[in-house]
């Protein structure tokens, strides 16, 4: 679907590292402001179990799981959004993103220079979320402007959208993000044009040291994070980027031991990764055949019909009915067969909102 989450912070957070460690894909990474000019992108796999599960059972000649795109922009400084240190360069990448994962440095390292001299993620946290929140208020000040002839001349659309974007001002001058303003889908319709960088949901990414990844949620300064987090609504995932930096280039085998001797069951990586899955509002349906069984990305409430457009555009036009079977019914039958014997396997029109786990086949006219 290429959807995308942005991972943004100030610099030397471990941002760069991060996403080497996500991707493999090599980003330059050095200790200085603004290393990374350009945004660097990669693709990476979702981790889900289920997939080896329903390939057991089908056997099929290949597996594809499903994907999400990631994003490293630049390291932001205070005053960004007057066009500081690049400024305004970076927050047009972060308007291009779905979601953001924001970086947040929880480890002391006097050979790693902090922008501001101290380490206090609180206050890294909170230059971020201002010079973000003082570029949506000019976004809508503009737009304001423009549509004060338009509502004064009784235009009742200009007049609505004027209504919302006054809502979101006062919010916004009172440093709250626009995302924890309440709109109605409507509502959402008349702004969704200007991108705002406030509304798109944040994951707080905590980067402690490898010394102190053991410690993880009870770490001072990632209670500081939690702290904000809560208060937003937004979640956290504490991670060591130098951890997971490391154990990228190791081997299968050589990953499970390491992660095994730090005494866990998934990498920092596969949570992350998880996480973002999910806070991108995603789910997944898979597709199963001898030829392939394969993970597919969609939205939560999504209708058939536009599942199936998400393997090809005709599935959509020409949808007719899918073929539906849960995931847990088909594991529990232990083969399709099986399923519609026992009557798991139901037909399903345009109506039906695509679940998570869905096994599903199309029928259209193509």
């Amino acid at each position: 679907m290429g959807l995308t989450a942005g991972i943004v912070g100030l610099p030397n957070v471990g941002k760069s590292t991060l996403f080497n460690a996500i991707t493999q894909a090599g980003a330059e990474s050095a200790n200085f402001p603004f290393c990374t000019i350009d945004p660097n992108v990669g693709i990476v796999n979702v981790p889900d179990p289920r997939l080896e599960q329903l390939a057991s059972i089908i056997k099929p000649n290949r597996v594809v799981p499903t994907t999400v795109q990631f994003v490293d922009i630049a390291g932001l400084v205070r005053g960004a959004s007057r066009g500081e240190g690049l400024g305004n360069q970076f927050l047009s990448h972060i308007r291009e993103v779905d979601a953001i994962l924001h970086v947040v440095r929880c480890f002391d390292d006097a050979n790693i220079t902090h922008v501001d001299g101290r380490v206090d993620p609180k206050s890294d946290i909170e230059t971020i979320n201002m010079e973000l929140i003082f570029a949506d208020i000019e976004t809508i000040e503009r737009r304001i402007s423009r549509l004060e002839r338009q509502k004064k001349s009784g235009d009742p659309q200009a007049l609505e959208e004027y209504q919302v974007l006054e809502r979101l001002h006062a919010a916004l001058s009172d440093g709250t993000p626009a995302r924890s303003v309440s709109l109605s889908m409507d509502e959402y319709q008349w702004i969704k044009h200007l991108n705002l960088l406030t509304i798109k949901d944040v994951l707080y990414v905590a980067n402690v040291s490898e010394d102190e990844v053991s410690v993880g949620a009870n770490h001072p300064y990632v209670q500081q994070v939690k702290q904000i987090a809560e208060q937003e609504g937004a979640d956290v995932v504490v991670i060591s980027a130098q951890i997971e930096a490391e154990i990228s280039e190791l081997d299968e085998e050589e990953k499970q031991q390491f992660m095994e001797e730090l005494g866990w069951k998934q990498s920092g990586l596969d949570r992350l990764i998880s996480a973002t899955y999910r806070l991108l509002g995603l789910i997944t349906y898979f597709t199963a055949g001898v030829k392939e069984v394969r993970a597919w990305t969609v939205r939560k409430g999504t209708k058939a019909p536009q599942a199936a457009g998400v393997i090809h555009s005709d599935f959509e036009r020409g949808f007719i009915r899918a073929k539906v079977v849960g995931y847990k019914d088909l594991i529990a039958s232990g083969s399709m067969l099986e399923a519609r014997e026992k009557g798991l396997l139901r037909l399903e029109g345009k109506d039906y909102e695509v679940q998570d786990g869905d096994v599903m086949e199309f029928l259209a006219n193509v």
